[in-house]
C-alpha cells in the first residue's frame, strides 16, 4: 500500500511507528483468513487517505506477528486499537463502519488538541 499513513507493522517497527508516534495511530489486528478483516482493509485505507483525519493507520497480521497480538490481548479479528501517547486508548472488536472509526478518531484528535493547548 502506497499511502505513507497506511503502514504494515511488525515487531521491528511497532515501537517506532506506534508507541513513539507523535500523532494517534489506529492499529488493525487482522488475519488473511478473516472475511471481516478483508472487508476492513479498504475502509481503513480510505480513512488513511483522508487528510482531514490527523491519524496514522497501521495493520498487524496476527498470523505473522502472534507476539504483538498476544501482547495486546487480541482474541478476535479484526480488532482495532487506537494508540495515543504510547498507550491503547480505545478498542473496536469486529467489523465496523468508516463512520464509527472516524468518530473515535475525532474524539482522540480533540483530546490531543486540548492537551496541546494547555499551558503549563
Amino acid at each position: 500500500m502506497v499511502n505513507n499513513n497506511f503502514i504494515e507493522l511488525n515487531e521491528a517497527n511497532f515501537e517506532r511507528e506506534v508507541l513513539s508516534a507523535l500523532q494517534p495511530v489506529q492499529v488493525e489486528f487482522w488475519a488473511g483468513w478473516s472475511e471481516a478483516s478483508r472487508a476492513m482493509a479498504p475502509l481503513l485505507e480510505a480513512v488513511a487517505k483522508d487528510d482531514a483525519v490527523p491519524v496514522k493507520i497501521a495493520r498487524v497480521n496476527v498470523e505473522h506477528h502472534e507476539n504483538l497480538a498476544e501482547q495486546y490481548s487480541v482474541r478476535a479479528v479484526p480488532t482495532l486499537l487506537l494508540f495515543h501517547q504510547g498507550a491503547a486508548q480505545d478498542q473496536i472488536v469486529g467489523r465496523t463502519t468508516a463512520k464509527a472509526v472516524c468518530e473515535r478518531l475525532e474524539k482522540v484528535a480533540a483530546l490531543e488538541i486540548t492537551q496541546t493547548n494547555k499551558t503549563p
